[in-house]
């Protein structure tokens, strides 16, 4: 009785064991098996004929191509709209009538001061005109006493010549006067009346914006300090420092487009009205600009830009933007294997132009790509790869 219970356990053993034996070399049959219908790499995929109906393939194309070069760029005041304001005498300013960002028009006084050199130019020149008038009264009276033979014609021409010299004196310091800033009508004035004003306006030489203020009342200026600077605003100048490699596409008259981050609804195209002709030996760039209307003042001096310009043409293999495929940040394409094998590839590509990228490295003229529908591809490349990882 106890030799049948054991042999009854070694068979129930023996059972078990090729039970156990059997399940496992189904789920190898089953995993061969599932191995077989999918890539054994994570990079390949294969096409249904339904996915194939989505997909268009073609090799890529060696076209004459430009590339989009970006450079950063500020906005700047157009020097030829630019006035440093000043005094050409000096004195003590009394009273300051504009301030920062007040618009002002050609010939408005900015500020008022006095000057003693100014006054000191005008007692001279009020004491010019009246020897002038002496002279020329003295000669009127030599002229009768020659006639009269009172005086030799000698004493004559004595007194002429002190005529022109006064007059000469006189033209001498009018000039002076207007190199202080004195108007003709001013200088006429004082001619007639005598009346000496020390005190002087400093007049805007343009109409503009204060955009620098540089004396307060009370202050001593000399001819060479800046009491103001205007500028016309209403057109600026966009610069960019455009490195020494991509300088040789530049010319004047070359389309470019241009952002400025502060205003991202901005549109902003024009052509360069400037390529300097020579680099900065410091910073290896060559600097561009174009002209930037502002009539509604939207655009500021100084602000931060990025200009966008095109490279000289050349060719170059292209592929449609359609064929491209990001990921892991990365550009990739899908490279035909077979009639249903495809695999995803790393290239190099440049930035999209007309609905193409060119590219630069990982892919040759001859071989056969996904044109049209690589999203969908690369969709169903993941879900094989997640049914992979499942089982």
């Amino acid at each position: 009785m106890i030799y049948t219970n054991r042999k009854m356990r070694v068979l129930l053993l023996l059972a078990a064991i090729c039970v156990v034996a059997f399940s496992a070399g189904c789920k190898k049959t089953q995993g061969n098996a599932a191995g077989e219908s999918a890539p054994a790499d994570p990079l390949e995929v294969r096409v249904t004929p339904e996915l194939m109906q989505t997909i268009a393939t073609g090799k890529p194309e060696l076209r004459e191509v430009t590339t989009e070069q970006k450079a950063s760029a500020r906005v700047q005041t157009d020097a030829s709209r630019v006035a440093r304001i000043g005094s050409p005498v000096e004195g003590r300013i009394t009273k300051v009538l504009v301030y920062e960002g007040q618009k002002v028009r050609l010939g408005q006084v900015l500020a008022m001061l006095h000057s003693n050199a100014l006054s000191d130019t005008q007692f001279a020149f009020v004491k010019a005109v009246s020897q002038k008038t002496l002279a020329e009264q003295s000669a009127d009276r030599a002229r009768l006493l020659v006639k009269s033979d009172v005086i030799g014609i000698a004493e004559l021409q004595k007194r002429e010549a002190e005529v022109l010299q006064s007059s000469t004196n006189v033209d001498s310091l009018r000039a002076q006067l207007h190199g202080l800033g004195m108007s003709e009508q001013a200088i006429e004035e004082l001619e007639k009346t005598r009346k000496l004003n020390s005190e002087y306006p400093i007049l805007a030489s343009i109409s503009g914006t204060v955009i620098e203020r540089g004396v307060t009342v009370g202050q001593v200026v000399q001819p060479a300090d800046q009491a103001f600077l205007v500028a016309d605003l209403s057109s600026l100048w966009l610069i960019s420092e455009v490195p020494e490699s991509l300088a040789g596409s530049l010319n004047v008259g070359k389309s470019v487009s241009a952002e400025i981050p502060a205003l991202p609804n901005e549109k902003i195209s024009g052509k360069l009205s400037f390529v300097s002709p020579i680099v900065n030996p410091a910073t290896r760039t060559v600097q561009a600009r174009m002209e930037l209307p502002n009539p509604e003042g939207i655009y500021k001096p100084d602000m931060l830009a990025s200009m966008t310009f095109e490279s000289s043409p050349e060719k170059g293999l292209t592929v449609p933007s359609t064929a491209v495929v990001r990921e892991d940040n990365k550009d990739n394409i899908f490279v035909q294997k077979s009639a249903t094998e495809y695999l995803l590839r790393e290239i190099e590509a440049g930035p999209e132009i007309s609905g193409r990228r060119v590219v630069l490295r990982g892919l040759a003229s001859t071989e056969t790509i996904v044109l049209d529908g690589a999203f969908h591809l690369n969709n169903k490349r993941k879900q094989d790869q997640i049914k992979g990882e499942e089982k």
